[in-house]
């Protein structure tokens, strides 16, 4: 059952699209569209200046994680542009799952993945729903010259509807007014926001590279890519291969123009950030210094974080005895 407002929503309706779309034209989802459209945004920084400090989470493109308030304060995630951002939060205990989602395929069994840490199947719970981002990726004159259906663009069949996050220049070009968001785990407020270099951790480039290869990684099909352990309240980065094909691709792309690459790499171009490019060569420099994955993950091992007292997450090592499962989950564990 959905309730708006507290109020039951009728799903009678024999088109699940039709019903998604008169849920989104809910006269109360439109006003709580409209009112996140008008708040500030808050520029996330893990120095001491920013108004928001505590423990925090971050996502990128393709990753989810799902934390406890008790020791996560703050989870959130940005860089999207035709991306979707979701957030599903137990009301009777605060567990929220956050996701990056950026394709229709990973949405099923990604829901399934968010779901199962954040509802006790022993219970009946509440669940608190947020869809944030998504824009009008197509034109205002490719939008007249054909039927909505093929207008919708990369972004609106992700969200199937477009809930007022476009804003356009003098031009006409669309972009997303908002990047980002921040979720506080301690009462589910959702805020926009976008992050700085420094709260984009850990283990950053690495990430970044697992999102791309993971296309083409058979084991990540239709799944987000995991990255908080929620039980152990840490970053554990499972392990993933790329070949020298890859390299190569990197060496080709780095003689690319900002401009060209912008055009090969993006689905929405003009939409992009300031730093997308450079996130690239950055991406692309690493591959071509370490193109052997196994140098990365040796004998296949995750890579694992932990929260330290002075508020960063900082690398575990570990002995050759440790076990890992294939999907990273650990066995046994001996520090070094």
């Amino acid at each position: 059952m959905i309730f708006v407002d507290g109020i039951p929503f009728s799903t009678d309706s024999s088109q699940e699209r039709d019903a998604l779309v008169n849920l989104l034209e809910h006269p109360k989802l439109v006003s709580a569209s409209n009112s996140f459209e008008a708040m500030q945004e808050v520029k996330f920084s893990a120095s001491k200046e920013c108004a928001l400090q505590g423990r925090w989470v971050y996502l990128f493109q393709r990753e989810f994680a799902t934390v406890d308030p008790a020791l996560i304060d703050f989870i959130g995630t940005d860089e999207a542009t035709t991306c979707v951002g979701l957030v599903i939060r137990n009301q009777r205990n605060g567990m929220t799952s956050v996701a990056h989602m950026d394709s229709t395929k990973v949405v099923d069994t990604g829901l399934t993945q968010m779901l199962s840490l954040v509802v006790d199947k022993n219970f009946d719970v509440d669940l608190d729903v947020h869809l944030i981002g998504g824009f009008e990726d197509v034109s205002p004159q490719q939008a007249n010259g054909s039927t909505r259906s093929k207008t919708l663009g990369r972004s609106g069949w992700l969200f199937l509807s477009f809930v007022h996050n476009t804003r356009r220049d003098s031009q006409g070009n669309a972009y997303p007014v908002f990047n980002g968001f921040l979720v506080k785990t301690s009462t589910g407020s959702v805020i926009p926001a976008s992050f700085d270099r420094t709260t984009r951790c850990p283990d950053e480039i690495v990430r970044r590279i697992r999102v791309s290869v993971s296309y083409e990684d058979p084991t990540w099909n239709a799944k987000l890519l995991e990255t908080y352990d929620t039980q152990n309240d840490r970053f554990v980065i499972a392990p993933c291969s790329w070949t020298l094909w890859q390299e190569h691709y990197a060496l080709t792309l780095q003689d690319l123009s900002d401009e060209e690459i912008l055009l090969q790499c993006s689905s929405s171009p003009s939409a992009e950030g300031p730093e997308f490019v450079d996130n690239l060569r950055r991406q692309w420099d690493y591959l071509t210094k370490q193109p052997l994955w196994n140098l990365t993950f040796p004998m296949r091992h995750p890579r694992v974080f932990e929260w330290t007292a002075d508020g960063s997450w900082k690398r575990c090592l570990f002995s050759p005895q440790d076990s890992w499962n294939e999907d990273g989950a650990q066995t046994s564990l001996q520090r070094t």
